[in-house]
């Protein structure tokens, strides 16, 4: 990655590549051990480690938090709160961030800013860590590699932040194996929010908007998502058959085809179990296995959402 920065005010050593710091540069804490520092009940997190070394945690309730000292880290925290409504401030130099917790909220806490918060009351929350990598890669494609600055927020009413915060949340309870494609573009749907909504993106000339896909990339990735069905297919590899970012390639997937490619994927998942229940004896897991799905009831569920009804009653109805 060249030069271009994607910064937060902070008052750590400064990090000239715009890249998040590594385990080596002790001047940032990691932000989930800070977390358990200050908090009475820890986050936990999921234990796989997602593109750009993203992290998530479902939801669990913690005690609040009595005027305690934070110290910037590496990388930055989403937080979605979804119990508990107390206010909530953030004390930050001179300058002080007050609201209130809610469902329909959001907080957000970008790398390397310190300072001391206060939660007056339990809270129910999941997190996610973003690192400055992650971001990054958003930045580039969004504001053309211009520098942007991640803004801090307090409980910032944002239904849409928030939204994508409660469906990561459940995701992370899930297989990740099933819903790892699913649970990538929510990431990048989260980061493509703070930066379009809660940075100093929105002071920066507009930039050209990049089309759809050519019509023989659009063949090429359908083809190779149609012929390894049983196969985890990942973002990053259905973007480079055709040499674009992950960014751009889901903008102009969806542009070209009308759907995102976690949607054509698994309606193509799902006319393919219709033809096997149809028309083989193969048992509903292996069916489920055959179509890219580890577990027979995530494979259930995603065809009932798409078919209106299970893979046994849709064989019983044959």
């Amino acid at each position: 990655m060249d030069q271009r920065l994607f910064r937060s005010r902070s008052r750590a050593a400064p990090n000239p590549r715009g890249l998040r710091r590594s385990a080596a540069d002790h001047s940032s804490p990691d932000a989930a051990i800070e977390m358990a520092r200050i908090l009475d009940e820890p986050p936990v997190l999921v234990p796989e480690v997602l593109h750009g070394d993203t992290r998530l945690t479902s939801k669990w309730a913690h005690g609040g938090l009595q005027e305690d000292y934070m110290r910037g880290v590496a990388g930055h925290v989403a937080v979605g709160c979804y119990e508990g409504q107390h206010e909530i401030s953030w004390r930050i130099e001179n300058k002080r961030l007050t609201s209130r917790t809610n469902s329909k909220a959001f907080t957000l806490i970008p790398q390397g800013i310190d300072g001391h918060w206060n939660i007056a009351g339990p809270v129910v929350v999941s997190h996610v860590y973003l690192t400055q990598e992650r971001l990054q890669a958003c930045a580039d494609e969004i504001a053309g590699g211009r520098p942007v600055e991640i803004l801090p927020r307090v409980a910032f009413a944002d239904p849409a932040a928030a939204g994508l915060l409660e469906i990561l949340s459940h995701e992370a309870t899930r297989d990740s194996a099933s819903s790892r494609l699913f649970v990538e573009q929510v990431i990048d749907l989260l980061c493509s929010r703070l930066i379009r909504e809660h940075s100093s993106f929105g002071s920066l000339p507009a930039a050209v908007i990049k089309g759809g896909l050519a019509d023989w990339q659009v063949r090429r990735v359908t083809t190779y998502m149609c012929e390894n069905l049983e196969q985890h297919i990942g973002l990053n590899e259905l973007a480079a058959l055709v040499g674009l970012s992950r960014f751009h390639f889901c903008t102009a997937f969806r542009q070209s085809t009308g759907q995102t490619p976690h949607a054509w994927l698994t309606a193509q998942r799902m006319r393919r179990a219709r033809e096997l229940l149809t028309h083989s004896d193969l048992s509903i897991t292996q069916v489920a296995l055959a179509v890219g799905y580890e577990t027979p009831s995530a494979f259930t569920a995603a065809f009932r959402t798409i078919v209106g009804v299970t893979p046994s009653a849709f064989r019983r109805s044959l």
